[in-house]
């Protein structure tokens, strides 16, 4: 049974496509049901507790959600802000636009605020020097480099508060829409947050989208003008398949991690924010992902081009647009679970015809009970061409009568 109704979600008007949908795969079933707009997951998921303010656990390869809490509560990434600029500059070079023997000079600025004399860290760079920009990667990636965060923002966009607005603008292309830059290195403003989900959503983008980049981040030690320093992820040593990302702390932010690693063919990305201690970060990292590892497994819900659902038509030869998704669909499930999963298919309708086959559409979300589980992006399966004149006629009129009726609900 399929229907369609119109629900208000952020300000918008917002079809939402209904459908029952029964899998032999789940003892509980699978549905296609209503649930409230403001029903993203906010609840620790049964089995696990933390003792960190903010942390998701995601698998990168299904986009699922294993653990969220406070996953979109904007927070202060110290540090965790320089994988916008790595993802910034691993752009430019994809595009070509800035190659890795390319240099950036040391300015006094870089070197007064980010080097030697601002006692934080740095990779030593020379006041006046020209560093080569796969150092300067390497730099931020081991060393945490403020220096070169610097350098290359200056580089690239002139000073640091043009840089940080270019960061904003790419994190919003790449699907980042709650988190904002204002700086290249992570140092504290009011205006730099982010949220624990962007960030792994950000590594997860960073691993598929440059992976000849990726291996950087299991790097252990770099050394720059004859100093010599140490990775400063506490996973790497700990024996767990660890092989990024990215460390951050400030006395605003406490201690925060993105952290990746890889066991069985499984690869998690963990993100935790405001922990109070390195001590907790590295505890409460490693339980994370080792619950991940040991606790879940991969469900198929839709095979590749399978129809998922459908979406209204206004003014085509067809009523309706079926729908697929870009790729296999499958959700992360804990072990032995019968958990009844509840699904929505969300896009912003009636979509006008003509409609192109692959159009982009809406996007597909899945519950495990009240947790967001997974969200994927969802295409037209077929091209919808023009209706005749009588077929948009009879459209508008039943748009006409919908608003009048949602208009009349309103003021009840």
């Amino acid at each position: 049974m399929r229907r369609s109704f119109v629900v208000r979600l952020r300000g918008r008007a917002v079809s939402v496509a209904m459908l029952a949908i029964f899998a032999a795969a789940f003892a509980g079933g699978v549905y296609l049901a209503h649930a409230a707009p403001n029903a993203m997951a906010t609840k620790k998921e049964e089995g696990f507790q933390t003792s960190i303010p903010a942390a998701v656990l995601l698998d990168p390869d299904s986009d699922s959600i294993l653990f969220e809490k406070n996953g979109d509560q904007l927070v202060a990434p110290a540090s965790l802000a320089k994988l916008m600029t790595l993802e910034y500059v691993f752009n430019e070079i994809k595009e070509g636009r800035l190659k890795l023997d390319d240099t950036f000079i040391i300015s006094e600025n870089a070197w007064r605020r980010g080097g030697a004399p601002s006692h934080g860290s740095t990779m030593f760079a020379a006041i006046h020097s020209r560093v080569g920009v796969e150092d300067l990667i390497h730099g931020i990636i081991v060393d945490s480099a403020n220096d070169a965060c610097i350098a290359i923002a200056e580089g690239l966009a002139g000073n640091e508060t043009a840089f940080g607005a270019l960061l904003t603008k790419r994190a919003r292309e790449i699907g980042l829409e709650k988190s904002t830059f204002t700086n290249a290195e992570g140092y504290p403003d009011p205006n730099l947050r982010v949220t624990p989900r962007e960030m792994a959503e950000l590594a997860r983008h960073i691993m598929h989208t440059y992976p000849d980049f990726f291996p950087y981040f299991a790097e252990r030690e770099f050394t720059w003008n004859n100093i010599r320093q140490q990775n400063r992820n506490p996973l790497l040593g700990l024996g767990i398949g660890a092989d990024g990302m990215k460390t951050g702390e400030t006395a605003e932010a406490g201690f925060n991690l993105v952290g990746t690693a890889t066991q069985d063919n499984l690869h998690l990305i963990v993100v935790i924010t405001g922990a109070k201690s390195e001590k907790e970060r590295a505890d409460e990292g490693r339980k994370m992902l080792d619950w991940g590892f040991h606790g879940f497994e991969a469900r198929v819900l839709f095979a590749e081009g399978q129809n998922i659902g459908e979406a209204k038509v206004f003014g085509g030869d067809s009523s309706y647009v079926h729908l697929t998704a870009p790729g296999l669909i499958k959700v992360m499930m804990p072990r032995n679970s019968n958990d009844r999963l509840l699904a929505r298919i969300i896009y912003t309708g009636p979509v006008p015809a003509p409609v192109t086959k692959g159009q982009p559409i809406g996007k597909l979300r899945v519950f495990r009970g009240e947790n967001l589980a997974l969200e994927a992006p969802l295409a037209a399966a077929e091209d919808i061409g023009r209706g005749t004149m009588s077929q948009r006629a009879m459209d508008g009129a039943t748009e006409l009568m919908i608003g009048l009726f949602k208009a009349g609900v309103n003021k009840l």
